[in-house]
């Protein structure tokens, strides 16, 4: 299945459609399988799109983070960062080598649950970067 055949059925179910900027984005974050900054999606993407802007790139990424396609999140050094919205989790990022590692919603869960119900929020983006030193950074402390 092409990026075109996944993703526009999504857009239009919403009432937007496909433009070559979004479908440009869209495949450069399917295909890169981790997060990018808003710089290196629009690196990747001018090159696609030759006549592509940095604002545009922006402005699409926040329009597909609003629409559920994107999912930003903050990196190593507290910049946001996109990836493709497949499933719900969040990261495990070491402070000092960067490593990376993905948690399971479920592990979270009870916890949004809790959260909406002692505040009377309803939570509209579940998604939470948490920072440490991983087993082998936490080894060279000793």
């Amino acid at each position: 299945m092409t990026c075109a055949e996944e993703y526009t059925p999504q857009l239009r179910a919403r009432g937007y459609r496909m433009t070559p900027q979004r479908l440009a984005i869209l495949h450069i974050l399917h295909h890169n399988g981790g997060h990018l900054s808003p710089v290196e999606v629009f690196d990747a993407a001018r090159r696609e799109l030759p006549g592509l802007t940095e604002a545009t790139v922006y402005r699409t990424l926040e329009f597909l983070a609003e629409n559920h396609l994107a999912r930003p999140a903050l990196n190593g050094n507290g910049h946001i960062a996109y990836e493709i919205a497949r499933h719900e989790h969040h990261h495990l990022i070491c402070r000092r080598c960067g490593n990376e590692m993905e948690v399971e919603h479920a592990i979270l869960k009870s916890m949004y649950a809790r959260l909406e119900s002692e505040s009377g929020y309803r939570l509209t983006d579940r998604h939470l970067t948490f920072f440490g030193l991983c087993p082998d950074c936490q080894k060279g402390e000793l």
